[in-house]
């Protein structure tokens, strides 16, 4: 269903190309594929997880020479036929990357909980970017090729929030498409339960956020615990002052100075985190180089160019 409802031709695009990655299916994807015309193909033996099949549904798209690559997923939740309005702001050279929103309120199968934890993620993320997209969590995606270089997945449970954490830090335009899903067809493989997917999500874009702004987290932790810090002073001066027992309540300057020291280590830490941000950075800007050397910089988009769907 969802290659026979990828489109055919679309304006701007001289050559459409699917890229099916199998990551350890057992239902016979590549064999269903084929039938279907695709001969390129993303083979994992075992499961390796979504992150990690994004990061080589690119490598091989960039091998096939994408200009535009777009990535949805195998279980029909998106509309194929808008892929369409999802390349045009990156043929018209107006955005880097598009994500489509799904407009979770209207999504019949999302309960008022998930729909509720679905936009705070959003949030977090728009947060840590710098960016303003109504729906983080979307899979259903275009890229230009010059941001596929510049993006470097680290996460392996999930791309979705490291990559727009990564995008707005390298200030790379981002754009919106609302659109409406298809009905649900069956129940997400990617996670146990929406527990487990909040966890892990959260844990990415901690992760993600540490890498880009330390400073932030660790400057917020160091001023936190370091007034928390003083209180257990205030504590022991007003004591002293006020009862007749001095040198009691030794406790507090104690419980102060764990504090004062917890402040400290998070500034420390919190200087290392932006030392290796800036090593990061100059060996991504090295990756980069790297990659336009093996893969070409890609041809104007004004031109006809040459779209890769992944389709995962």
């Amino acid at each position: 269903m969802v290659l026979e409802s990828i489109p055919k031709q679309i304006p701007g695009i001289d050559e459409i190309i699917v890229v099916i990655i199998d990551d350890g299916s057992t239902d016979r994807t590549v064999e269903v594929a084929k039938q279907h015309g695709v001969t390129h193909f993303v083979r994992h033996a075992r499961n390796r997880g979504l992150g990690r099949s994004f990061h080589d549904g690119v490598q091989r798209a960039l091998e096939l020479g994408a200009d535009i690559v777009v990535n949805t997923d195998g279980d029909n939740q998106y509309p194929q036929e808008r892929i369409t309005d999802l390349v045009q702001p990156i043929i018209r050279g107006e955005a880097d990357i598009v994500i489509a929103d799904r407009q979770v309120h209207l999504v019949e199968h999302f309960s008022k909980p998930k729909v509720a934890l679905q936009k705070f993620g959003s949030h977090i993320v728009n947060k840590a970017a710098g960016t303003d997209l109504p729906d983080a969590a979307s899979g259903f995606r275009a890229y230009s090729r010059e941001s596929v270089m510049l993006l470097n997945t680290i996460t392996r449970f999930s791309y979705c929030m490291e990559t727009i954490i990564q995008a707005g830090n390298k200030k790379l335009k981002i754009a919106s498409l609302p659109i409406v899903t298809n009905p649900k067809t069956r129940e997400s493989r990617l996670f146990k339960s929406t527990y487990q997917h909040v966890f892990k999500s959260a844990g990415a874009i901690i992760r993600a956020y540490i890498m880009y702004k330390p400073y932030v987290i660790f400057s917020t932790l160091a001023l936190f615990f370091g007034v928390l810090g003083l209180l257990p002073f205030v504590r022991f001066l007003v004591l002293q002052l006020t009862h007749d027992r001095p040198g009691s309540h030794l406790q507090s300057l104690l419980v102060g100075a764990i504090l004062l020291l917890m402040s400290f280590l998070s500034v420390i830490i919190g200087i290392i985190s932006d030392l290796i941000r800036t090593n990061r950075m100059l060996i991504e800007d090295t990756l980069e180089h790297t990659k336009k050397m093996r893969f070409g910089s890609g041809e104007d988009l004004l031109s006809p160019a040459e779209l890769t769907v992944g389709v995962g």
